[in-house]
């Protein structure tokens, strides 16, 4: 049976917000990298027109999530949005390989056919934050208890402030100064404590920036509960998404490529997720952190000497943009 014609997919064709109005759907995860194993989930993502009641209303449609079949549906207004930041886990949908697009209609094509005005330098900050955020879980996933309660706390204003720093490109009006984190003592212990600096805000906007920093920190908390042998794979797992992310970032600032199926590293990921380079006492040897130092080196002339812009083509995406939409609101879909 073909995957979408599952029983547990019907929802693609019944929910308002996509069935027709559906422009690609692509595989996402360890089957859209080619590192998948036995036993790995199949993610889907994909992005869905905004509707006309959406574009000429009162909605605000962002995406649909279905945990069941851990599927994610963008609305093109909200997938353009993290397109420009150069978000890793939406550019990638562009540089899959063709048999992975399980629906791809022409306007879908036409966007991955123009993928390249969606790069720029942004990539380094983008990538790199992301790289470092699960550097940091590596190392926290490491320590286990060894670590000192502050570094912890450290890691995870670390990962926030990646956050807080992307922050400006989807909630309008905020700037980073508005939130502050520093480590504080609270009741005898090392915290994350803020200072934020706000009037006004709507307060969908506050629960957005919440919700991302509440997440953050319940994935550094979730790390802590598990038993050694599933906790060396999520390990590996780590290790091999954080030289992923690298890797793919280089395409991106070296060749002005979104490559996400990673076939000629195929073999270095996939020792890595096997445990190759970690040792009797679930840390990495020297070879993986001398992996990591020259993709960090690299990374750094890359930022330097990439062709790519300060910033995306915003003339051109915008022209896009509503030329789709228009098309929208008139009915020509």
């Amino acid at each position: 049976m073909y995957l979408l014609d599952r029983p547990e997919y019907q929802f693609l064709r019944t929910d308002p917000h996509l069935g027709r109005n559906i422009i690609f759907l692509t595989y996402g995860g360890s089957y859209a990298y080619g590192t998948n194993v036995e036993g790995s989930d199949i993610d889907i993502r994909g992005c869905t027109l905004n509707s006309k009641a959406d574009l000429l209303g009162m909605g605000d449609f962002e995406q649909v999530v279905d945990t069941e079949t851990d599927t994610t549906v963008y609305a093109f207004n909200k997938l353009l949005t993290l397109l420009i930041s150069c978000n890793p886990n939406v550019i990638e949908l562009l540089g899959c390989k063709p048999e992975h697009y399980l629906v791809l209609t022409p306007i879908g094509k036409q966007l991955i056919d123009q993928r390249k005005m969606f790069l720029s330098r942004r990539a380094a900050i983008s990538f790199g934050g992301y790289a470092n955020q699960q550097l940091r879980r590596l190392e926290n996933a490491l320590a286990h208890d060894a670590y000192p309660a502050e570094v912890k706390e450290r890691h995870i204003v670390g990962s926030c402030e990646h956050a807080i720093f992307t922050f400006p490109e989807r909630y309008r009006s905020f700037t980073p100064e508005q939130i502050k984190l520093s480590v504080a003592d609270v009741d005898g212990s090392p915290q994350v404590v803020a200072d934020i600096h706000m009037e006004r805000v709507p307060l969908r906007t506050l629960t957005g920036m919440i919700s991302e920093l509440v997440e953050i920190t319940r994935n550094y908390d979730k790390i802590h509960h598990r038993n050694k042998k599933k906790d060396d794979a999520h390990l590996n797992k780590h290790a091999m998404h954080l030289v992923r992310l690298y890797l793919m970032c280089l395409d991106i600032l070296e060749k002005e490529e979104i490559v996400t199926f990673r076939a000629v590293d195929h073999d270095l990921l996939m020792d890595i997720r096997s445990g190759v380079y970690q040792k009797e006492d679930h840390t990495f040897n020297s070879a993986f952190y001398d992996l990591l130092n020259g993709l960090e080196k690299r990374l750094d002339y890359a930022k330097e000497h990439t062709s790519l812009p300060e910033m995306p083509d915003l003339t051109r995406i915008k022209a896009f943009q509503m030329e789709v939409n228009e098309r929208v609101v008139r009915d020509e879909i």
